[in-house]
């Protein structure tokens, strides 16, 4: 019998990783190091719900922890914020970053709650349409490169917020929405000339040919199921 998935990113799990975390009061797989430990971070912050709550599944944090995470105390220097960070007081700051990673309300859900915790961090409001993070913090409790490495734990990525990445995310994001609306109104329009026969041969087709048409039809539903309604 085959593992079952990886419980935090739906990852097959190999045969001799032997992980696991206990989420509401049951001890669950995991695929790797990353997953287990992203896994503990949300359990043990008291945001469990969010197990309950998504509907799609995470990056894998071998994919989504960056690259610079051993680089992040530069963005605590001044110069490097200009762009991205604003003053609002002596010591408050406010920050504009990009998320990535987000693929439902319920990631949106877990780094507003694990973020907020955070001490020194006064307040965080995420878009769920253009991934955009305000965060807004204490300089003298926290530092920026802290809150960026709370997310990255968790298995998300932030970046300062650029118009033209986020141009990029959603012209991206655009694509593959028409990809699916053309093979949505492909395959209806194809089911459409294999089930119209059926309707008016009044039973003068032959039963293989009305069976052929039906599976015809079931499969290429299928695609419309799976890939166009996938984001739903």
């Amino acid at each position: 019998m085959s593992q079952a998935p990886c419980y935090h990113c739906g990852q097959p799990i190999p045969d001799d990783v032997a992980l696991s975390v206990n989420v509401g009061g049951e001890a669950r797989a995991m695929c790797c190091i990353g997953c287990q430990a992203v896994a503990q971070s949300i359990v043990d912050n008291g945001l469990a719900d969010y197990y309950r709550s998504r509907d799609a599944l995470p990056e894998s944090p071998r994919e989504a922890t960056p690259a610079i995470l051993d680089q992040l105390a530069l963005f605590d220097h001044a110069e490097f914020q200009k762009s991205f960070v604003r003053t609002l007081g002596e010591t408050e700051r406010e920050a504009s970053l990009l998320l990535e990673g987000i693929t439902c309300a319920a990631c949106i859900w877990l780094n507003e709650q694990h973020v907020g915790k955070l001490p020194g961090v006064t307040a965080v409001d995420i878009n769920y349409a253009t991934r955009r993070a305000r965060v807004r913090w204490d300089e003298a409790r926290i530092r920026l490169s802290d809150i960026l490495g709370a997310i990255a734990a968790i298995g998300y990525r932030a970046y300062p917020y650029d118009a033209a990445k986020n141009e990029e995310i959603s012209r991206k994001e655009r694509r593959d929405a028409l990809w699916r609306l053309w093979v949505a109104g492909f395959g209806m329009m194809q089911v459409m000339m294999y089930a119209y026969p059926v309707y008016i041969a009044d039973g003068d087709m032959t039963a293989d040919i009305e069976s052929l048409m039906r599976w015809a039809s079931l499969l290429l539903t299928l695609p419309v199921v799976f890939y166009s309604s996938a984001p739903f």
